[in-house]
């Protein structure tokens, strides 16, 4: 049964005081009362009849359809309440039930004086038996007191008799269904048989004070007057007192029967000594104690003046003297109309109204109905307005208990309105076809006979209802009418339960329009609020008016005035507060502490630090109070931390972690609804209330919880940007300190005083914005690679193996991300947290660690404090303890006075968007809001920092190194060795060793590379420095490349001296593998050490000029042995197989330079050179034959093989014709000669002389050049053999310089002797031309008259194949003397193709003859022959010429 106090028929019920005695938990003392509520409700057809004829008066018999209501209560009710007594009836308990625990009869002595009794448990149930004697001694008003011994039964060997007044229950799994009913059942009859008694002395009475006629009832000042307690074995009724506010008459007599006289033994003569009851004055005692002698006797000696107060003979002082006003007895009125008749007439009609009242509570409706309607009509006529209006209320409650039980009636005439009285209602109802009529015509009359009733209470005469029992009429009446307004305006099932049962519908009322609801929600609202107490309430207690706001309050919700409610529970929050402070001033005053000693005092109270007065049980803890404030702070939209949805819209998701993303957006979403949601100022004026409520209390967690919430709602609730949003809260500074300190000193408070550590949420879920991982040192940042980045899955690989144009994955630049995002197991890391506090008042952080998922991570843990309205950063450091994958998901932060808990990471800024479009008013817009999924406003989204643990990895660092300074000075072509020694620090083995290098030199040669403006010459000149001419390299290969943990290793590197070197780095790239190289993972991890140098580059020797020229003549051997050291046999340089190659070298170097040339052919020249000084040298160099001169310049990049990409130049073919044959003489020059130099000075210094400085011009290639065709002329006698033809032409060869001498008119044979060199046949055209020698151009070609020959001089000639040789010769006489000059020319006649397969196979592969892999020519290398032009007739010419000495002929 609902506790609630204030239901329409809480008239009609039964008040039982339950109290626990004997040994018993709270814990099972609350199961044993939810036993005995769960039979609350007693039919009468069950209660079985008293078999005494003199207690047969509330028999149930007479009516088996009605039911008695308990309303079971473990408190006294308090004497203001008393002293309504009998006005209203039900407020005094007439069952005393006194619950015992049977499972601790056989476990624990309840009393050990307790003597007798064989047996434990038959001693504690005398104990208990005693216990209910002073129970019935302490409660003498009560009419039946029995002890309930729950969970017990009799033992079977040994059973023991139960005195009267207890019975015994079994445990729950032995009862039976009728077991607890049979209880309550017995429990009935045993009060309707006691209730006859207590019938009977009110019928003696010959008239009944209405409550507030006396004085110092309220403040309780009744003679004290000692009386028995009431049992049944008195027959006679006893004098009951009226008085209810003294405690020793509450103690020792009825409440409901006057306290007897001091004078008389039994109380006196009933008729002598009328009842004098005290009543409520205009101000009570209750509220307004007297504090003076003075107003104590005006008190004693006030009283009203009431025609009740001038009965004759009624006793006043405890001796039973009466004044000289009372003895004055008036002669006027005798006789039927006179005042003495009036007076008894309304008493009678009084204690008919009170007769109908106990008929009410014993379930006779019927009777209740009858003798109410007779009261009203005899109180209607004498103008007992307050007794009229009681009967009235009674006839209501009796018609609607007999409208539930469904028992047929018909309305009292009493209760009709006249017509001509009655309020005339417009709204036309809708007839039910299957609601009953009477029950039609009663809900038709129903709200004004409740409009009756209140106008009957509240009319101003000498007899007035107090403020306490007006108020909660009027709660009642309008939870009659409230509960017709939510059944429809129809009075039936729902409705009926509403009102007995107090049960709340399923689906509560909006702020939606109800126009056609009778009763209307506005004439409830109007009538409730008279129940409002005004300040002027003097009367009421703190609990009175509390009890009286919170009726109000549940009325409006009922309704669905949910905003009302709030400002009602907001008056209420108000009520209370002030009764918390004030009890608790009285309680520190009665301990002997100021009350301005605070919480610290009273908790440390006779040196208990553990908490003396907040030491609660767990029964002692009041539940409720939390509930209560969460819906004033709902209702008003306060911003809680975790704001639970309506009744009609429940989440949708399960539950979750309170500390996981999933929640803490869930959260924001309904902070930001409820930001959006109402009047922030009166948010903040709700919430400082409940923190003075907590703080009254004092409720600790309260206090934490409103604090937080208040700064959580004063708060902007966004997360900042860059364009810096406002992110103030609307409160003071002041205030926010103020809050800030509350907690924390409320948090310490209560580590100090108890187990349970009471903490607030933080208020800010934006706490933290960034979290960054910085990054590592460049020695100890991982990089990652890919398996096949390894050199050929091997260690064993040198720099010599490395292609500079392939890239290089151990060079590459370190990836930022990568940096960030790469740990090493085992080893800390720093991360740097970005915190912000939007708040005026600094931030006090007691820990913050990192929090992450998946490998396990140590952090550690720092403090800070956070100014006001900033970000600041703080930094803390971790360590992976394994290997995987890790995710940083936030921090876990405890600001003092707060919770620990998770932050996830908001590193975006955002802000609410208020809704565009309304669809939902009043509360229901909150619920909306706040139950809208999250893909309609676009939430923050948490950032997350995912990072690889690697396994463990060595730490490798340079020890020494044979470099001074990490610098070096050497010369142009020296190479130099230096050593480094590695250090393994750590515990792990470095078993993978790579060596790489850089230095200046790459980055311009490599920018040279790209550039598309370079010609395929200098492309490979740059690619062939960088290529062959690495400015570091390891000196010799490293055989075994592992470092054990803890040991050193050696290596020698070595470095080359050449221009643009300013620096250079040695790169070593380690790691542990723990596995051969074929087995490694498909990604794997190294780390980077790194031996930054200087270099100084000086100028050695370098060639300053040089020049080819051609021989004319031989050089004997012995003259040239004298320039020259030769390792080969002498021989003699002629001037058709060697030319002449000068050089100017030039030493650069302050000291002296030997430098030396070496050839092909062995032979050395050794030059001496001063410093600064210049000399020349002249080496012998052979003449040069190129098959194919024009052939396409090499590319040792191999992604210039690839493609062809067209020059950015505009050149003619003739000119990529000469670049070309350059560029090949001169790398054939290059590999036939060797320079170097070896200073004089010590220490000795060697290197290389650079010769790729030359550059060779068109003449120095005639020079140095062997034609494709050779032809050599020469003059032969006519008698000469055609078999020696071959001969002499060794001969002349051997003899170039010999002249040929002949006399005039001799015939001699001019013979041309033609080589074709290549490998592809010619179409030749020879063609001869003599001419005079020491002659002008135009005479010495005019031969025609001086020479004669046979033939022509111009012949076409067959095919020469390749590689081979043809002689033509010709006739000639002489017909003049002179000095001639015969050369000769051969032309292509036609330019030669393939015609043939096998031709074609050769013309492609004489092309590719160049190529590495030996592949015929492919498209690319054509492409590169269209820069040549289409391939043209050649022409040669003899080299020399054949000199012919003409003489004449002797005579």
């Amino acid at each position: 049964m609902s506790a609630d106090s204030l239901l329409p028929i809480t008239p009609a019920r039964v008040k039982v005081l339950v109290l626990p005695i004997g040994q018993i938990k709270a814990t099972r003392f609350a199961s044993f009362l939810e036993r005995l509520y769960g039979e609350h409700v007693v039919h009468l057809r069950d209660v079985g009849a008293d078999k005494r004829p003199n207690r047969n008066m509330f028999s149930p018999l007479a009516f088996p359809d009605g039911a008695i209501f308990y309303e079971l209560t473990t408190h006294v009710p308090p004497p203001s309440h008393l002293a309504l007594l009998p006005f209203d009836l039900y407020r005094e308990p007439l069952v005393v039930l006194a619950i015992a625990d049977g499972s601790e009869i056989d476990n624990v002595a309840f009393n050990k004086r307790q003597s007798g009794g064989s047996t434990l448990a038959e001693r504690n149930i005398r104990t208990l038996y005693q216990g209910l004697e002073d129970m019935r001694d302490t409660y003498p008003k009560a009419v039946v007191h029995q002890l309930l011994l729950f969970d017990y039964m009799h033992p079977e060997d040994h059973p023991i008799p139960l005195p009267e007044g207890i019975v015994q229950i079994p445990p729950p799994e032995l009862c039976k269904r009728t077991t607890m009913r049979t209880v309550m059942c017995d429990v009935s009859s045993l009060l309707l048989a006691e209730m006859t008694s207590l019938a009977r002395s009110f019928e003696a009475l010959p008239s009944i004070e209405s409550p507030g006629q006396a004085p110092g009832a309220a403040n309780g000042n009744d003679s004290p007057v000692v009386q028995k307690r009431r049992n049944s074995h008195f027959a006679l009724p006893l004098g009951r007192s009226v008085s209810a506010s003294s405690a020793p008459d509450r103690n020792q007599a009825r409440m409901s029967v006057p306290v007897p006289n001091k004078s008389s033994p039994m109380g006196g003569s009933l008729a002598k000594s009328p009842p004098v009851r005290p009543v409520t004055p205009v101000k009570s005692g209750l509220s307004n104690p007297p504090t003076t002698f003075d107003d104590i006797e005006g008190m004693q000696n006030s009283a009203p003046g009431s025609p009740e107060s001038n009965v004759p003979g009624r006793p006043v002082t405890s001796q039973g003297t009466r004044s000289a006003s009372r003895d004055r007895i008036t002669i006027h009125g005798f006789g039927s109309g006179g005042i003495n008749e009036r007076l008894r007439n309304k008493g009678k009609a009084r204690v008919t109204i009170i007769m109908a009242s106990m008929y009410l509570q014993a379930g006779r409706w019927t009777d209740s109905l009858k003798d109410a309607i007779e009261g009203a009509t005899v109180a209607k006529s004498l103008n007992d307005h307050l007794w009229h209006g009681k009967a009235l209320e009674i006839i209501v409650i009796s018609l609607l208990l007999l409208s539930w039980a469904g028992v047929e009636f018909q309305v009292p005439h009493i209760c009709i309105t006249p017509p001509e009285k009655g309020a005339t209602n417009g709204v036309s109802e809708e007839v039910d076809p299957n609601q009953p009529q009477y029950l039609r015509h009663f809900q038709t009359i129903l709200p004004d006979l409740l409009d009756r009733i209140l106008a009957l209470y509240s009319r101003i005469s000498a007899e007035h209802l107090p403020v306490l029992p007006l108020s909660e009429a009027v709660i009642r009446f309008c939870r009659i009418l409230a509960a017709l307004h939510v059944a429809d305006g129809k009075l039936g099932g729902q409705s009926l339960d509403m009102m007995i049962f107090g049960t709340v519908p399923d689906t509560p009322l909006t702020t939606s329009p109800r126009l056609t609801v009778v009763p209307p929600r506005t004439l409830i609202t109007n009538i409730l609020l008279r129940a409002f107490p005004g300040p002027g309430s003097e009367l009421l207690t703190t609990p009175d008016r509390a009890m009286i706001l919170s009726g109000i309050a549940s009325v409006l919700g009922l309704l669905g005035y949910q905003r009302k409610k709030a400002m009602v529970i907001r008056e209420l929050i108000s009520v209370m507060i002030g009764g918390l402070v004030d009890a608790r001033t009285r309680g520190a005053a009665e301990v002997g502490i100021h009350p301005a000693a605070g919480l610290v005092a009273l908790n440390n109270l006779n040196g208990q630090s553990n908490g003396a007065v907040l030491q609660l049980a767990e029964s002692d803890v009041e539940t409720g109070i939390d509930a209560f404030l969460q819906l004033i702070m709902k209702t008003y939209g306060a911003v809680a931390f975790d704001m639970l949805l309506g009744p009609g819209t429940a989440e949708k998701d399960g539950p979750v972690d309170a500390d996981s993303d999933a929640a803490c957006l869930r959260r924001i979403q309904k902070q930001a609804a409820a930001r959006l949601y109402g009047m922030r100022p009166l948010k903040l004026n709700i919430l400082r209330a409940c923190i003075n409520f907590s703080e009254a209390m004092p409720d600790f967690a309260g206090v934490l919880k409103y604090s937080s919430d208040l700064m959580r709602t004063a708060g902007s609730g966004i997360a900042p940007g860059p364009r810096q949003e406002d992110a103030a809260p609307c409160i003071s500074i002041e205030e926010q300190v103020r809050l800030v300190t509350n907690i924390s000193k409320t948090h310490n408070l209560t580590e100090r005083i108890g187990p349970v550590q009471m903490e607030a949420e933080y208020w800010d879920e934006f706490l933290l914005r960034s979290v960054k991982l910085d990054p590592l040192p460049i020695t100890r940042t991982p990089i990652e690679h890919a398996k096949t980045e390894l050199p050929g899955f091997s260690t064993a690989r040198t720099s010599h193996d490395i292609n500079p144009f392939i890239h290089n994955p151990f060079q590459k630049q370190l990836d930022k991300v990568a940096m960030v995002s790469n740990l090493v197991a085992g080893e800390r890391a720093t991360f740097k947290l970005t915190l912000q506090n939007p708040y005026d008042t600094e931030i006090d952080i007691v820990s913050a660690r990192i929090a992450t998922e998946g490998v396990e991570f140590e952090s550690s843990v720092e403090k800070a404090i956070i100014g006001a309205y900033r970000t600041q950063s703080l930094r803390l450091t971790g360590t992976p303890k394994g290997s995987g994958s890790l995710r940083v998901t936030g921090a876990i932060i405890r600001v003092r006075g707060c919770r620990e808990r998770r932050f996830p990471i908001f590193s975006q800024a955002w802000s609410p968007e208020p809704e565009i479009k309304i669809k939902a008013i009043g509360l229901s817009a909150l619920d909306h809001l706040m139950s809208l999924p999250a893909t309609s406003h676009p939430l923050p989204k948490p950032h997350y920092i995912d990072l690889n643990v690697v396994s463990e990895q060595p730490v490798v660092v340079v020890k020494s190194t044979t470099l001074s300074q990490s610098s070096v000075m050497i010369l142009e072509g020296e190479r130099q060795t230096f050593s480094v020694t590695l250090e393994n620090l750590s515990s792990t083995p470095a078993d993978f060793l790579i060596f790489s290098f850089q230095d200046s030199t790459q980055k311009p040669l490599q920018a040279a590379i790209s550039n598309r403006d370079s010609t395929p010459a200098e492309l490979y000149e740059y690619e062939l420095i960088l290529a062959k001419k690495q400015a570091l390299r390891l000196a010799k290969p490293v055989e075994k490349r592992y470092i054990a943990p803890g040991a050193t290793t050696t290596v020698e590197f070595e470095i080359l001296g050449k221009p643009g070197l300013t620096s250079a780095s040695v790169q070593i790239d380690y790691a542990h593998f723990g596995v051969p190289p074929e087995e490694v993972e498909p990604k794997f991890f190294t780390r980077q050490v790194s031996l930054h140098m200087t270099v100084t580059v000086n100028a050695s020797v370098e060639i300053a000029r040089m020049d080819v020229l051609p021989l004319h003549g031989s050089i004997p051997q012995p003259l040239w042995a004298r320039t020259s050291h030769s390792s080969g046999q002498g021989h003699l340089l002629t001037s058709d197989q060697y030319c002449l190659l000068l050089l100017d070298l030039r030493n650069a170097w302050p000291s002296n330079m030997i430098a030396h040339l070496e050839v092909e052919d062995g032979n050395i020249i050794e030059e001496h050179i001063l410093p600064g000084n210049t000399s020349r040298v002249i080496v012998p160099v052979k003449r040069i034959y190129l098959e194919d001169p024009h052939a396409s310049i090499p590319a040792l990049n191999p992604s210039r093989h690839r493609q062809f990409v067209v020059s950015s130049s505009k050149i003619s073919p003739d000119v990529e014709r000469a670049n070309r044959e350059a560029f090949w003489y001169r790398e054939r020059i290059l590999d036939t000669l060797k320079g170097t130099w070896k200073t004089t000075s010590r220490p000795t210094r060697t290197g290389s002389i650079e010769l790729r400085s030359m550059r060779l011009t068109p003449r120095m290639i005639e020079a140095v050049k062997v034609d494709e065709v050779g032809i050599e002329v020469s003059v032969e006698e006519p008698s000469s053999s055609a078999t020696l033809a071959s001969d002499t032409a060794v001969t002349k060869e051997a003899q170039p310089a010999s002249k040929n001498i002949v006399s005039v008119d001799d015939f001699v044979q001019i013979r041309v002797h033609i080589t074709n060199r290549t490998e592809v046949p010619i179409y030749p055209t020879l063609r001869l031309m003599p001419a005079l020698c020491h002659r002008p151009l135009n005479v010495a070609l005019d031969y025609t008259r001086k020479l004669g020959w046979n033939g022509t001089l111009q012949q076409f000639l067959p095919v020469l194949q390749g590689r081979q040789s043809t002689d033509v010769v010709v006739g000639m006489t002489a017909l003049c003397r002179g000095e001639f000059e015969i050369t000769a020319s051969v032309e292509e006649t036609q330019v030669w193709k393939p015609t043939t397969e096998e031709e074609r196979r050769r013309e492609s592969a004489r092309g590719s003859r160049l190529g590495a892999d030996g592949r015929p020519r492919s498209a690319t290398q054509q492409l590169h022959d269209l820069v040549l032009g289409a391939r043209e007739r050649r022409i040669w010419h003899s080299r020399q010429p054949c000199h012919l000495i003409v003489r004449d002929q002797e005579e």
